[in-house]
């Protein structure tokens, strides 16, 4: 299996990519953050780091510097794929870098234009990118792969505002992109959807909440932050989704990590089957009249354990 993941450095991508790895697939892990030169993320992870780990896990890490936004290195990512494997069986959207762009629950006429408007670009133009000079690997043989990952499947993100406009439509945006792939690709064999992790144990968000992965639960965070994951859970969905001779049936589709892992009898590293997106809509958002729900509508303490 030969498998790009665009955005590897950190967080969902490290996850995907190192899963890959333990099925044996050849990644390259393409970002921006080298142990030589960081990204405007200005965080310590590296794609070097995530190519370690996907040799460590089975697989061959191919580390790959590459800015999505610039159509040129895109182009030359393609020809090198190309002319060392000859063909791509799986590319993976993770592109994100819109951490610190937006301003939660604000709107329009107050958020930043300019943040506003690099997010945009960071979160989807970066994907067009990729797909316009990746997928033409990807259809060179029957039964290629692309997932675009998001926040929120469609059908969670339709019916809720996702915290400001810039936000809201780059992670809808992503969504659409993995249905416009599934046409796309439907002729040549191809399978494309998009996926949505949980309440993420990334790096960025254990260093936010002032913990590490071995005493998370001591964060002081709303109770959903119980139900959290690593980001080995979607890794392993995905990977499955990738080894899977029946994946067409997920095409076109917007699912979650929890979906993934109930339908190939997955776990997180720790054993548990986090479900975050079912407790939020069935604990989380249950009206406070509603029998088992607080005064704020939020579950009363210990619900959160049946969802893991």
């Amino acid at each position: 299996m030969i498998a790009l993941v665009a955005g590897a450095t950190r967080g969902t991508g490290r996850g995907i990519a190192v899963a890959l790895g333990a099925a044996g697939a050849t990644v390259y892990c393409a970002g921006r953050s080298t142990r030589e030169q960081r990204s405007e993320m200005n965080r310590p992870e590296t794609i070097e780091e995530t190519a370690e780990l996907v040799t460590a896990a089975g697989g061959t890490g191919i580390p790959v510097r590459c800015d999505f936004l610039d159509p040129a290195q895109a182009r030359e990512l393609a020809a090198r794929v190309e002319r060392e494997q000859g063909r791509l069986d799986v590319l993976v959207n993770d592109v994100w870098g819109g951490d610190g762009l937006w301003e939660w629950d604000t709107p329009v006429w107050k958020h930043d234009l300019d943040n506003g408007l690099r997010l945009l670009r960071l979160a989807i133009d970066t994907h067009i990118i990729s797909a316009r000079h990746l997928l033409p690997l990807l259809i060179k043989e029957p039964g290629g792969l692309a997932v675009e990952v998001t926040d929120g499947t469609w059908s969670f993100n339709e019916t809720r505002y996702r915290e400001n406009v810039y936000y809201d439509l780059a992670k809808m945006s992503v969504n659409r992109l993995g249905f416009a792939w599934s046409n796309e690709l439907r002729p040549y064999g191809g399978t494309a959807l998009a996926v949505t992790p949980g309440f993420l144990r990334s790096e960025a968000m254990l260093e936010g909440f002032g913990v590490t992965e071995d005493n998370w639960r001591e964060a002081e965070v709303d109770s959903a932050w119980m139900v959290s994951e690593t980001p080995a859970y979607v890794g392993r969905g995905v990977a499955a989704v990738a080894q899977d001779p029946d994946r067409q049936r997920w095409s076109g589709r917007s699912v979650s990590s929890e979906e993934l892992a109930v339908a190939y009898g997955l776990t997180d590293v720790d054993g548990s089957r986090p479900r975050v997106w079912s407790f939020i809509t069935e604990v989380r958002e249950r009206p406070a009249k509603e029998p088992g729900a607080d005064q704020e509508g939020r579950d009363q303490e210990g619900a959160w354990k049946a969802y893991r």
